[in-house]
């Protein structure tokens, strides 16, 4: 179901340091979810993320940890897409995907925001990557924005 979000609503994360990293499948709509999430992280007064594009989403996991492990990073974003097809492929690789997250977000200490969309249609898709409040790149703007903020609040004591 798709929730429609208020970004006004979303805290000011001034110096936030954030990575995205994005699939190189299902380029255009995936560009959107990405510009949107940049447009409002720099409206939240953290400086504009370095995008990073990847063979597919499975290597996602593996280089957001490549990155945690060279700087310090607030919060990774991952964008992908993966495709429902006739065979389990799909399965297997969301699994891997998911599973990968949470090791590797566990392990560093660094939350990763994964917006790696299992879909069944390219319609799906383009739903989620239009220029409304339905975009999907304002929930992860949101999410990266409050972690952080969190973080901040609570741990840094």
């Amino acid at each position: 179901m798709q929730v429609e979000l208020d970004s006004k609503t979303m805290p000011k994360i001034p110096g936030a340091k954030v990575a995205i990293l994005q699939a190189k499948w299902y380029r255009e709509p995936l560009n959107r979810m990405v510009q949107k999430t940049i447009d409002l992280l720099v409206e939240a007064e953290c400086p504009k993320p370095e995008v990073h594009i990847l063979p597919g989403s499975l290597e996602l996991p593996l280089a957001a940890q490549a990155l945690m492990r060279t700087e310090k990073y607030d919060a990774i974003i991952c964008f992908g897409a993966i495709m429902k097809g006739e065979t389990y492929h799909f399965d297997m690789i969301m699994n891997m995907c998911a599973e990968g997250f949470n090791r590797v977000m566990l392990e560093e200490g660094v939350p990763i925001i994964m917006e790696v969309l299992p879909i069944s249609s390219n319609e799906q898709l383009e739903a989620r990557s239009q220029d409304n409040s339905f975009n999907k790149g304002i929930e992860a703007a949101m999410a990266t924005a409050e972690i952080i903020d969190w973080r901040r609040r609570n741990l840094s004591k």
